[in-house]
């Protein structure tokens, strides 16, 4: 709890500068409003901040609210998960999403994916390349020697075109067409954020395409459940219902063996600090350095949480449900403090964590992992959760 104060203080300037920003936009693409809720201390981006013209397409910033108070804004541009202001343990609003005020922050860190929904393909491929049926195909390798998140141009990097169903709902779609980043055929995609009145965010991906491809879609939020800019997660309690990880090479590839996190610094399946064994003397961390790395879920059926976390000051607890077999767990090992995010304070090393979704990395170059191939004439639909609690 050291340095509240002074924390709350930097909160409460912007957030008032917000506020008058936000009363004075006009009430068409967003309903972001400032709750008059005493226990309210900071606000959603200003939605004026993200409207701009992006490949000749207008971007938006859009506001989810239910009816305990808790608000989410996403924006049509890369179909970022922009804000999630939460109730703590105390009532308070925290701002558990890492992200930045305006879309600028956004463009100026593309390669950081903070909040970004990935696709053609989330998390990296071999040497970018693959074949199917017969035909190799050739990607962009932007993560050197692979290719990582969809390419140069990914989903991350798009506008989308999106509408508002109600006030707890965005619907995204996106045409990515034939080779577009070196993928073959016309994918049709749809994402949809949904926020429940049990504080949960719920994400849902369908796809449909003209020629056989692969798919694999993840939604890339960084978390710090203290709330951003609120030191690192190193003491934050995670617990993963995993029993097998995907081991890596030194570029992050998977081996294609699947392996026991028993006796590893990867075991998760009872609570533990997420700096227990962050820094182990672990060929695996090495690679990290830290963990980066595919969970092996036990279930994932939407329906049991297959992952835990909670922030120790604020009491926050984020389950994740997924329809997924896979879940990158990132902790933040890349973050070097080299961009400002909100409230001034920057995105210092392991400041946030991401549980991303997924089938397995370089699933299409390994065929004993579950195949991400979508053909003609099949749907690929997904469904992921983060729910949100506090005590």
């Amino acid at each position: 709890m050291h340095n509240v104060i002074k924390q709350l203080s930097a909160f409460m300037l912007p957030a008032c500068i917000l506020s008058l920003a936000a009363c004075n936009q006009p009430a068409t693409k967003t309903t972001d409003k400032t709750m008059t809720d005493s226990t309210k201390t900071i606000t959603l981006p200003s939605a004026s901040a993200f409207e701009t013209t992006i490949d000749g397409k207008q971007t938006h910033l859009y506001t989810l609210k239910n009816k305990k108070g808790m608000e989410v804004a996403v924006s049509n541009y890369g179909g970022h998960l922009v804000s999630a202001l939460v109730p703590d343990k105390a009532g308070k609003l925290v701002s558990v999403v890492l992200g930045f005020d305006s879309l600028s922050g956004y463009k100026k860190t593309i390669g950081n994916y903070y909040g970004a929904t990935i696709g053609r393909y989330g998390n990296r491929i071999a040497k970018g390349a693959f074949k199917l049926d017969g035909k190799e195909y050739h990607l962009a390798t932007n993560n050197a020697p692979n290719s990582l998140h969809g390419g140069k141009k990914g989903f991350n990097d798009v506008v989308w075109d999106a509408k508002q169903i109600d006030s707890t709902t965005v619907e995204m779609t996106y045409l990515s067409k034939d080779m577009e980043e070196g993928y073959p055929g016309n994918l049709n995609t749809k994402v949809t954020f949904h926020l429940t009145d049990d504080n949960a965010i719920e994400i849902k991906y369908e796809a449909t395409t003209d020629k056989t491809t692969v798919v694999n879609l993840t939604q890339h939020a960084y978390f710090n459940l203290n709330g951003e800019g609120n030191g690192d997660i190193l003491n934050h309690v995670a617990k993963i219902d995993a029993d097998n990880y995907t081991p890596v090479d030194k570029t992050l590839i998977p081996t294609g063996k699947i392996e026991t996190v028993k006796g590893t610094p990867f075991d998760f399946t009872t609570p533990k600090t997420i700096g227990k064994d962050i820094d182990a003397d672990n060929q695996q961390i090495k690679y990290g350095p830290g963990i980066d790395h595919n969970f092996v879920l036990n279930k994932h059926d939407i329906t049991t949480p297959i992952a835990t976390v909670t922030g120790d000051k604020s009491g926050i607890t984020m389950e994740v449900y997924t329809e997924e077999p896979g879940l990158q767990f990132y902790t933040g090992n890349f973050m070097d403090g080299t961009h400002t995010i909100r409230g001034g304070k920057t995105d210092s090393h392991r400041t946030a964590f991401a549980m991303e979704s997924q089938h397995f990395p370089d699933a299409p170059n390994q065929p004993q992992f579950a195949t991400t191939t979508l053909k003609p004439g099949q749907t690929y639909k997904t469904e992921t959760i983060y729910k949100f609690s506090a005590k």
